[in-house]
C-alpha cells in the first residue's frame, strides 16, 4: 500500500500568502498542513508516500518536508509542471505508483478520523475505490455522491446547481490500479483538467465497486483564511497541553493551556490559552487570546491579538485595538502612528508592511 498527496496547485484563495509559498505550508498550530496528513497516513501504516509538487513551490516543500525521516516514512518527490487536474496527478505517478494500491490525500486538508477503519474496509472487501464523505450545508459548492443503502456509490456530480445529496466529497481516496485506466478512458473537463470525479465515474460506469465512507468529525478544507483559523482553532482545542520552555517574567501571567518555545521572552504580558508560541519570540507589554499560534521568532509589542495566526518572523507593534480573525504572512510588519482605528481586520502575504495611520 502506498500514498499519494498533492501538494501542488496555485493556491489562489489565500493570496496574498501563497504568492511567495505553498498553501500546504502555511501552518496549524505551527505545524504545516501538509505533516498532519503525512502524520495520519504514517499511523495507518503506510510508509511508501509520494508527494506531488508544482515548479513554484516544490522545493520548499521539499526543504521544509524532508526525505520524510522525522515521519517514520521515505518520501518521493514528483512534479506536476501544470495544475491539470487531481486525475492527472495520478496519471503523472503512476511510475511510482505501480500496481499498488493506494490513498489519495489533498494535501492542504484535515480531516479527525483516523484512517485505519476506511483503509481496513477497502482491504477487506477487495473494492476498487473507497471515497470519503462528509454532510455539508452547501453541497452546490462540492462534488456530491448519491449512494445506495449498501454504501454503493451510484452517482457522483460536480459542484450542482440542483444537489442529489448534501454527501459531499472528502479529499481523502482509497483506489486500487484500476484508476489507472479509468483515467486513461476520459477527457479534460471544460476546465482543462483531467478530474478525479470523473475518473471515479468511469470506475462506476464499468461497474467497478466503488463504495462511500461517511465521516462523523470534522473535515476542513484549509484553503481560505478563515477556514485555516477554524482548522487552527479546532487543533489548538485538541491537541494542545501545557508547556513552557521560554522565561516568563513576574509581571506576566499565563491562563489556560498554552505552550510557549525555548528561547522566547514573555515581558509584562498575559496569554490565554488555548494557545501555542514558538521559539525565540519577543512579546512584551502584550495580550495573546485565546485559539492564536505564533510562529518562531515572531515580536509582539504593545498589541492585543485572539484568534489569529502569525506566521514565522512577523512583527506586530503599536498597535492599540485587538487584533483578531487575522493571519499576518511571515516577516510581515505591522504597526501604527498615534492616530487609533476602530477596528482591525487583516490577511498579510509574506514580507508585507502595513502602518496605520
Amino acid at each position: 500500500m502506498k500514498a499519494l498527496i498533492l501538494s501542488g496547485g496555485k493556491g489562489t484563495r489565500l493570496r496574498p500568502l501563497t504568492y511567495t509559498g505553498a498553501k500546504q505550508l502555511v501552518p496549524v498550530a505551527n505545524k504545516p498542513i501538509l505533516w498532519y496528513g503525512i502524520e495520519g497516513i504514517v499511523a495507518a501504516g503506510i510508509t511508501d508516500i509520494g508527494i506531488i509538487i508544482s515548479p513554484e513551490t516544490g522545493i520548499e516543500v521539499k526543504n521544509i518536508t524532508g526525505t520524510g525521516d522525522r515521519f517514520g516514512a521515505n518520501i518521493t518527490y514528483i512534479l506536476q509542471e501544470k495544475p491539470e487536474g487531481l486525475a492527472h496527478a495520478v496519471k503523472i505517478a503512476q511510475p511510482f505508483l505501480g500496481d499498488s494500491p493506494f490513498v489519495m490525500y489533498l494535501g492542504d486538508n484535515l480531516i479527525q478520523n483516523r484512517l485505519t477503519p476506511f483503509l481496513n474496509r477497502f482491504k477487506e472487501n477487495h473494492l476498487d475505490a473507497v471515497i470519503l464523505l462528509r454532510q455539508v450545508e452547501n453541497p452546490t459548492a462540492f462534488g456530491v455522491a448519491v449512494v445506495d443503502e449498501t454504501g454503493r456509490v451510484l452517482n457522483l456530480i460536480e459542484k450542482p446547481k440542483v444537489p442529489p445529496s448534501n454527501l459531499a466529497l472528502v479529499g481523502v481516496y482509497f483506489f486500487d490500479q484500476t484508476i489507472h485506466e479509468a483515467i486513461a478512458q476520459i477527457k479534460p473537463s471544460a476546465r482543462g483538467e483531467l478530474e478525479i470525479t470523473d475518473a471515479i465515474q468511469q470506475l462506476i460506469n464499468t461497474q467497478r465497486h466503488v463504495e462511500a465512507c461517511t465521516l462523523d468529525g470534522w473535515w476542513l478544507d484549509t484553503g481560505k483564511k478563515d477556514d485555516l483559523l477554524s482548522a487552527n482553532q479546532i487543533i489548538l482545542d485538541e491537541c494542545i497541553q501545557p508547556a513552557i520552555a521560554g522565561e516568563v517574567d513576574s509581571n506576566s501571567q499565563i491562563i489556560g493551556r498554552v505552550q510557549i518555545g525555548s528561547g522566547t521572552k514573555l515581558i509584562n504580558s498575559s496569554v490565554r490559552g488555548p494557545v501555542v508560541i514558538g521559539e525565540n519570540c519577543h512579546l512584551e507589554d502584550c495580550f495573546v487570546g485565546p485559539y492564536s499560534s505564533v510562529a518562531d521568532e515572531v515580536t509582539i509589542i504593545d498589541a492585543e491579538l485572539e484568534h489569529s495566526v502569525i506566521l514565522q518572523g512577523a512583527s506586530i507593534t503599536n498597535v492599540h485595538q485587538r487584533i483578531v480573525d487575522t493571519l499576518v504572512g511571515r516577516r510581515a510588519k505591522l504597526t501604527t502612528t498615534p492616530h487609533r482605528p476602530k477596528a482591525l481586520r487583516f490577511m498579510l502575504g509574506d514580507d508585507s508592511q502595513v502602518e496605520l495611520t
